[in-house]
């Protein structure tokens, strides 16, 4: 049985996206950044976990401000407004419950 490969897409100038598995329930992505690439401050229902793989970034979540490096991980609840700077060029995992339909 042959898993589905998803494209890599350029949500932002310095952002690409590539949905790396997905079931109704959850979601996989993975997010790469060159360096001073933004995340633009938003927000969706879905509670989102992210984790740095690679590189260095300024997180927003709500009014607080988070500096993650490899190995780190945050939680965002469904409906906060957030976003993120990339300090040093890298690559976030996300996932988010349910899945992000936008993003197929």
């Amino acid at each position: 049985m042959s898993l589905p490969v998803f494209p890599v897409v350029s949500p932002d100038e310095g952002v690409q996206r590539q949905v790396l598995s997905e079931a109704s329930e959850l979601m996989v992505v993975s997010f790469r950044f060159e360096t001073g690439a933004v995340g633009k401050l938003h927000s969706h229902p879905h509670v989102q976990s992210t984790y740095v793989s690679r590189g260095r970034f300024r997180f927003f979540r709500g009014e607080e401000v988070h500096e993650l490096s490899v190995g780190d991980s945050l939680v965002i609840s469904g409906g906060i407004t957030h976003g993120c700077e990339c300090l040093d060029e890298g690559e976030l995992i996300d996932c988010f419950t349910p899945r992000r339909d936008d993003f197929l």
